[in-house]
């Protein structure tokens, strides 16, 4: 007997992926935690039945989440991931050799211990000595932290349950305020073909508060539609005009240098979801 998971992603399409067994459940107090084993995309992360990360696939998000506002940012020192509880961004934000401090505040403690249990290569940053772990509410600690960060990260699930907060005017507007002089914030804004008003609504929210907005996309197979949309906001520094000689070698495998200036020309029907007026 074959068996197959689904994640159905609208009323109307889904993904599946065979399956050798289910690895771990529980309800956490939060959200239901799943992790399965798949034959294409290894070890899958999965909360309230929605696919989160993959061992096969997860560099892309982590990457693109990660180095896009690192780079943008002349000299980023002190870090915030808001989610991220599965370590993939933290691991990526100390890559950079500026970084003095890199704080993980995850709403959800089971998920990043199950994470580290199941996804080693992923969460196996935790325990960096540069990492400070905030087991609480990512707005609450955005509003205890004004003028704190360098470069704030959010690496959240879709707006549904405990993650809507996070893709509301408001939360960008702790934010900012939560960012010191020249600070930088990079959210995943979802899938450009299944949630067009919310990227509409949120690139206008983030462009009403920051200077400098600007969006990019990236491929992420098992990521509703495989095209994902990440939002920047920057006081002060556009990406666009980040010099060659700032970009220092790092180990990785979808984001290069070579890339950075092109992710922001966007696909046309992408770049129209920009101009629309709510």
């Amino acid at each position: 007997m074959e068996l197959w998971y689904t994640e159905k992603q609208t009323p109307n399409f889904g993904i599946t992926a065979k399956i050798g067994k289910t690895l771990h459940h529980e309800q956490t107090e939060f959200q239901t935690l799943d992790v399965i084993e798949t034959k294409q995309f290894g070890n899958m992360l999965v909360l309230d039945g929605m696919v989160m990360t993959t061992d096969k696939d997860e560099f892309v998000y982590h990457e693109m989440l990660t180095h896009v506002g690192m780079f943008t940012h002349p000299e980023p020192k002190r870090v915030l991931v808001i989610g991220g509880g599965d370590g993939g961004a933290i691991r990526e934000v100390l890559k950079h050799p500026s970084v003095e401090t890199a704080t993980l505040c995850e709403i959800d403690r089971r998920v990043i211990e199950v994470s580290q249990k199941y996804f080693p290569e992923i969460a196996g940053k935790l325990t960096d000595l540069r990492v400070e772990i905030k087991v609480e509410d990512g707005i609450k600690h955005i509003e205890a932290n004004p003028g704190k960060y360098d470069v704030i990260l959010v690496d959240s699930t879709e707006p549904v349950g405990p993650a809507v907060g996070l893709f509301q005017k408001p939360f960008y507007q702790g934010i900012y305020e939560a960012l010191r002089p020249g600070g930088v914030m990079v959210a995943q804004t979802e899938s450009p073909w299944f949630n067009r008003e919310l990227i509409s609504q949120v690139y206008r929210d983030i462009s009403g508060i920051f200077p400098i907005t600007r969006l990019y996309t990236a491929s992420i197979p098992t990521y509703p539609s495989g095209l994902w949309s990440f939002t920047l906001g920057s006081k002060e520094m556009d990406p666009l005009q980040v010099e060659e000689s700032r970009f220092t070698p790092l180990e990785t495998k979808y984001y290069h240098p070579g890339m950075h200036h092109a992710l922001f020309q966007l696909p046309r029907f992408v770049s129209e979801l920009l101009e629309q007026e709510g």
